[in-house]
Order: structure tokens, then sequence, then C-alpha cells
């Protein structure tokens, strides 16, 4: 199910939606990885961003 762009509260970042473009490039440039690389990172580890700045940060 897509975000409520209405609610207005704090955005959840303990979770990476890789459906949603902007979350997409929020997390590309947080981590500064291709989107490709983002998206294998959480087929290998899941969407908590936790874990795939982890995974990532071990790459």
């Amino acid at each position: 199910m897509a975000d409520n762009r209405k609610n207005r509260g704090q955005p959840d970042r303990s979770t990476i939606n890789l459906n949603e473009d902007y979350e997409k490039e929020y997390w590309k440039k947080k981590f500064n990885v291709s989107g490709q690389a983002l998206a294998g990172a959480v087929r290998a580890v899941g969407k908590s961003a936790k874990k795939v700045e982890a995974y990532l940060k071990d790459k």
C-alpha cells in the first residue's frame, strides 16, 4: 500500500520502500549507491535500513 502523502508526520526512516521513487532516491543518496545496489541489498537482507546500511558497508 502506498504511503499517505496527506499524513505530514515524521517519515519512517527505519524501513526502505523501493516502490516509492522519492524513498528510493533518498536512500540512494544517503548510502551513496546506485539503485541496483540498493535493490540488491534489500533483497539480500530485507527492508530494515540498519541491516541494509551494514550490508552496504561490508561490500
